[in-house]
């Protein structure tokens, strides 16, 4: 499966633009190659200050998420989860504020990051050709 992980926050202005995108993006490319992977993350602004079961249910009933939703953690600095310290070790980039964007392949190794200001429309292209070459693969192993 191809991956786009992101770190998510209910009351960020961008929460309402990326969480529709992301749904649809999850809507046409998942649930077998493909899937947004969302973690909660309050460290910028305080933006994500409620429970797991909140923020689940907020981005479930909101924006009709059907992508796996972590429960809360930390993205950055020396507190950040072996995943993500990975993702920064990969990318030499690390997050810096909500709705970070890493594009991971089938095979783990991550392709590419972008920041909170590149929207999900921007880097479909990338996400669609990934899971193009699984389909490809696929086909040509039948």
């Amino acid at each position: 499966q191809v991956s786009l992980v992101v770190n998510v926050a209910s009351e960020c202005g961008y929460t309402d633009s990326h969480y529709k995108a992301l749904q649809q993006l999850q809507r046409d490319l998942g649930p077998y190659h493909f899937n947004v992977l969302a973690f909660p993350c309050n460290q910028f602004g305080q933006q994500e200050p409620d429970t797991n079961k909140e923020i689940e249910s907020f981005a479930r009933k909101t924006y009709g998420a059907s992508f796996p939703m972590f429960s809360k953690i930390a993205v950055s600095g020396a507190g950040a989860i072996p995943a993500y310290k990975y993702l920064i070790e990969s990318t030499g980039e690390e997050p810096t504020w909500n709705f970070w964007k890493y594009l991971v392949d089938p095979n783990g190794k991550v392709v590419k990051a972008w920041d909170s200001t590149v929207s999900v429309e921007e880097i479909r292209p990338y996400v669609t050709e990934l899971v193009r070459k699984i389909i490809l693969k696929k086909k040509d192993e039948l």
